[in-house]
């Protein structure tokens, strides 16, 4: 890999690292505001998903070392609603997982044909995170409101 791509590459990884961090930190508070009959199962997948987000942020952080870069010590925006409601919730976290996803894939354009662990790593991650989206999109639909994922939405 070229050093000006190499050094991209490491910038992209390090914003990934940054957002799911970010994630982190939102779903973390999701899970601390959620009150109503259906608290537990709700809290129990938000702090799931705080704890992926976990995990994605220190992979994107062995894939910075991996390139002999030096990994963020910064965390992406914190931006909050202040709106509680089980659906606002999940919208902010369908934005959320929606910028993630866009980052894996200049991830993928920057990496394509250039190194097969980093592809494949990019690849992997837009699949996870788009079972995410798909996950919160039918999280906010009414009961049996059935249409297709659009990831592009």
């Amino acid at each position: 890999m070229k050093e000006h791509n190499k050094s991209s590459v490491i910038r992209l990884l390090n914003q990934i690292m940054e957002m799911e961090l970010a994630g982190v930190v939102h779903y973390t508070h999701y899970s601390l505001m959620v009150y109503g009959y259906g608290r537990i199962p709700i809290v129990s997948w938000l702090k799931g998903n705080a704890q992926e987000s976990l995990a994605h942020a220190q992979r994107a952080g062995e894939m910075v070392t991996m390139l002999g870069g030096h990994p963020s010590l910064g965390i992406g925006p914190l931006l909050e609603s202040k709106k509680h409601d089980i659906g606002d919730i999940l919208q902010e976290s369908l934005e959320h997982e929606k910028a993630v996803t866009q980052l894996y894939y200049q991830l993928l354009d920057e990496v394509k044909d250039k190194s097969v662990a980093l592809e494949e790593y990019a690849r992997e991650m837009i699949v996870t995170e788009t079972l995410h989206e798909d996950e919160v999109d039918k999280m906010l639909r009414k009961p049996g409101e059935i249409k297709p994922f659009d990831p592009h939405h």
